[in-house]
C-alpha cells in the first residue's frame, strides 16, 4: 500500500480464440486467432491528485481510539454504554449523556446550548461525541485531556445532570443490584470497583468506540467515484481556503486550538480558553471542532448561534482566513462537508437494558 493509500488497477486481458471441434483442435491455439485488450480504464488524474491530498491531510481513522491508559474491553464498553444512558445518574432521575448529545442524531440535541436540570441552559453549545475521542482536548475550552475525565464533569455540573458530589453518585450505584455485577465484570482487579473514576473509564471506553468513517476516507483510500464532482470541487476550494489550517488529522479537526476571529474579529463575549489558563494570549481561543457529521451537528459555534451552515462556512473563511467566498465557491464547500458525514455505529446507538433500581435507590430531588 503507498503511503497515499491509492489502489488504482489498470488491467489488461488477452483473449484466445479456440478454432475446429476436435480434440486435437480444441488444445491449440488457432494462429489466425486476433489478440484483443480490454479498454483502459481511464483515471481522471484531478481526481488522483485530490484523492493523493487528502490521504496525507485527512490519515485514516482507527478502528477503536484507544487510551492505553484505559484498555478496552467488552465488559467495560457495556458498563459504559450503560452508564451513558442511564438518567439516574442526574439529580432528577431525568438527564442521561444520551439527552444532551443523542447518538441517534449524531451525538448532538439540535439546540444552540443543552436544558439541564430544572431547565437550565450553559452557555456553549453541546458538541457531537462521535469522534470526539480523537481530538487533542476535550471541551470547547479544552479543560480536560480525554474523554475519561470529561465524562465526569457534566454529572457533577449544577447545571446540566446537578449530582450533589461523587460519593451522591457512588450511593445511586450500589443501591442498584446489577450495577455490582457489571462493575466487577468491567474492572475484574478492583477489589471495590464502584468507584467515580471507573464511570469515567466506562463512559470514555464507550465513547472511543463512536467513530464515524465516511466517503472522504474512501476517496482518501483510492475509491475515486466516492465523491461527486461538486464535493471534489468543494475539496479543491477548501483546500485552496487554506481550511486545512486548522482542519487537519483524522478528526479534520479538534487537533489544536485556535483564536475565534484571527485574521478579522469576531465578536463573542465568551473568554475560551482564558477561562482555563488565565493567560491573556487564550482569550477568544478555543478547540477547533471536527468537520466530521457537521452537516448534522447544528447549530454551530461554541455557543451554537449559527444556524446555516453556509453562513458558518462565510464566516469561517472571512474571520479566520482572511477570504471572502462567493457563493458558488461556499455552495462547493458545504458540498464537500457531505462527504463527511459517515454511518452511525447502529449497534452502539440503541440503549442497552438498564439494571433495575433496588429498593433503597435515592429518589429524585426535584429541587
Amino acid at each position: 500500500m503507498s503511503d497515499t493509500r491509492l489502489l488504482l488497477a489498470l488491467g489488461l486481458a488477452t483473449a484466445f480464440f479456440v478454432g475446429g471441434c476436435g480434440a486435437d483442435e480444441a488444445s491449440t491455439p488457432s494462429t489466425s486467432a486476433e489478440v484483443t485488450e480490454d479498454p483502459v480504464p481511464e483515471v481522471d488524474p484531478a481526481r488522483v491528485t485530490a484523492a493523493q491530498q487528502a490521504a496525507a491531510l485527512f490519515p485514516a481513522m482507527p478502528a477503536v481510539a484507544t487510551n492505553p491508559a484505559n484498555p478496552q474491553s467488552a465488559a467495560k464498553e457495556l458498563l459504559g454504554s450503560t452508564l451513558y444512558h442511564d438518567v439516574r445518574l442526574s439529580k432528577n432521575h431525568d438527564i442521561s449523556c444520551n439527552s444532551c448529545h443523542v447518538l441517534a442524531a449524531y451525538g448532538v440535541d439540535g439546540e444552540a446550548t443543552s436544558p439541564g436540570h430544572q431547565g437550565q441552559r450553559g452557555g456553549r453549545n453541546s458538541p457531537t461525541v462521535y469522534n470526539a475521542a480523537l481530538h487533542v482536548a476535550q471541551f470547547w475550552d479544552g479543560r480536560e485531556p480525554d474523554v475519561e475525565a470529561q465524562a465526569k464533569g457534566p454529572i457533577l455540573n449544577p447545571i446540566e445532570m446537578a449530582m450533589p458530589s461523587e460519593d451522591a453518585v457512588l450511593a445511586v450505584l450500589n443501591s442498584i443490584p446489577g450495577y455490582a455485577t457489571l462493575f466487577a465484570a468491567a474492572f475484574p482487579e478492583d477489589a471495590a470497583p464502584i468507584t467515580y473514576d471507573n464511570v469515567g473509564k466506562a463512559i470514555g471506553a464507550f465513547e472511543r468506540l463512536l467513530l464515524t468513517p465516511a466517503p472522504i476516507d474512501h476517496f482518501a483510500a483510492g475509491d475515486l467515484d466516492a465523491l461527486d464532482d461538486a464535493q471534489q470541487r468543494g475539496l479543491a476550494v477548501f483546500l485552496a481556503t487554506g481550511c486545512t489550517t486548522c482542519h487537519v488529522g483524522p478528526a479534520i479537526g479538534g487537533g489544536m486550538y485556535q483564536k475565534l476571529g484571527l485574521v478579522h474579529p469576531y465578536e463573542t463575549a465568551d473568554a475560551g480558553r482564558f477561562d482555563v489558563t488565565g493567560n491573556e494570549a487564550d482569550r477568544h481561543v478555543f478547540k477547533v471542532p471536527s468537520l466530521r457529521n457537521v452537516t448534522e451537528t447544528g447549530p454551530w459555534f461554541h455557543d451554537g448561534s449559527i444556524t446555516d451552515l453556509a453562513d458558518a462556512v462565510r464566516k469561517m473563511a472571512y474571520h479566520q482566513l482572511g477570504v471572502t467566498l462567493d457563493d458558488a465557491q461556499v455552495d462547493d464547500i458545504v458540498a464537500f462537508l457531505g462527504a463527511l458525514k459517515g454511518e452511525l455505529p447502529t449497534d452502539l446507538v440503541t440503549a442497552p437494558e438498564m439494571p433495575t433500581s433496588g429498593p433503597d435507590t435515592p429518589a429524585a430531588d426535584p429541587s
